[in-house]
């Protein structure tokens, strides 16, 4: 259903990463590793605020097979920039920081969205003081306070990306938090507590209308899932080693996704004698995953730093029991016990007997699967898109001409 809210406010979303086409998810487009949290909320964001009248840009970066410009539903487009390279997130700077001047010119909110990403705040941040607009700044990872030292790059990121993001978190008009962990953290860091917003990622409710067919036909249970990218900072080489430890040999891992450290994980695998446990599946374009959790009985999320993770929302949407790392911003979404398990990050025994212990109590798998449910319904991008809608009418107020009056911007 579509809103009558007719608001005159024209958004310039700045993101490094955005949802890809399906053509993305094979070959080539595997290595710019197309799915993940940050996708699928600028994505679903924009949606959200499209059916509700709002005028979006998005400028982002094009992973193969993706087109340079996109119509997203009746007010939105997509331009994507950047060269074919999946290193330095394409070198998509220097076209963005041309290109976001000339589109600002037709915004009235400029909103940046931070991942693991130096460049995104500076050219925002340039774009909105040249046309004297209101900087939005949403933190999907911060840099300062969840970033986790592991390599070059990392070091990079944190040493330079964390006095870049501090500067945009004090420059910003308004700072949306995905969690509450990195909101007191803010506060602490004496940013004033009415230009920080509490506003996590939502889930689409329209996905989860089943039934589904069975994505894994022809794969025994149980099933213990992961969804994400092979990459370090998702702990999968923790989840390696606890699929050879599971005490039901029966029990099959299925892996949805891909990335750098897939073949390493491979050989891993088949090292500590787990291959026959293990399913490597690939990426799922993102509809396709409530119909994986619909036939999975555990989704574990084994996580060294995570701000939040947004397969957890959705899998508590799903009704799913859940097992989860001890770390960052998931310790405000799972309560141990409660609706889900969490595990200290990089113990693989502690994750195997938390997956034990779910798959052999179906009384324990119950109670935390209907701990999920509830608690998965404050999770809402119908909700949660108004709420970052009330932001921007907040930081344009008194800028915009009234609806009807002799030169107002028009939707």
């Amino acid at each position: 259903m579509r809103s009558r809210d007719r608001t005159r406010i024209r958004v310039l979303r700045l993101c490094s990463v955005f949802e890809p086409p399906p053509s993305a998810l094979v070959g080539k487009g595997v290595r710019f590793d197309p799915i993940g949290g940050m996708q699928n909320h600028t994505a679903e964001l924009t949606r959200a605020l499209d059916r509700r009248g709002i005028v979006q840009t998005v400028l982002t970066t094009r992973p193969p097979t993706a087109p340079y410009f996109q119509c997203l539903g009746d007010h939105a487009r997509v331009i994507r920039v950047g060269f074919p390279i999946r290193r330095f997130r394409q070198l998509y700077a220097p076209q963005a920081a041309i290109i976001a001047p000339i589109l600002a010119a037709r915004a009235d909110v400029v909103h940046v969205h931070l991942g693991e990403d130096l460049a995104v705040i500076p050219i925002g941040a340039a774009a909105a003081k040249l046309h004297r607009l209101p900087l939005v700044l949403t933190v999907h990872t911060s840099l300062r306070h969840t970033l986790a030292v592991s390599d070059l790059r990392s070091a990079v990121l944190k040493t330079i990306g964390g006095p870049i993001e501090r500067w945009g978190e004090h420059s910003a008009e308004a700072v949306l938090v995905i969690t509450p962990r990195l909101r007191r953290l803010l506060l602490a860091d004496g940013i004033d507590e009415n230009r920080v917003h509490l506003i996590p990622p939502g889930v689409n409710p329209s996905l989860f209308e089943g039934p589904f067919e069975d994505p894994f036909a022809g794969i025994g249970r149980p099933r213990v899932l992961f969804v994400g990218r092979l990459a370090p900072q998702k702990g999968v080489h923790t989840l390696v080693e606890a699929a050879g430890l599971l005490e039901d040999p029966s029990v099959r891992v299925l892996l949805v996704g891909d990335g750098p450290e897939r073949k390493a994980l491979e050989r891993e695998a088949e090292r500590i004698d787990a291959g026959d446990r293990l399913r490597f599946l690939g990426f799922f374009a993102h509809e396709r995953l409530p119909a994986a959790m619909a036939h999975a009985d555990v989704l574990v999320l084994p996580s060294l730093y995570e701000e939040l993770g947004t397969v957890l929302l959705e899998a508590m949407w799903a009704g799913l029991p859940i097992v989860a790392s001890r770390t960052g911003g998931i310790l405000d979404v799972i309560e141990d016990g409660v609706n889900g398990l969490l595990v200290p990050p990089g113990d693989p025994e502690a994750l195997a007997r938390a997956i034990d212990r779910l798959l052999a109590d179906r009384a324990l798998a119950y109670r935390l699967s209907e701990g999920a449910r509830a608690r998965g319904k404050d999770y809402d991008w119908e909700v949660l898109a108004e709420r970052v809608l009330r932001v921007y009418r907040g930081v344009t107020a008194g800028h915009l001409a009234p609806v009807g009056s002799k030169g107002a911007k028009t939707v």
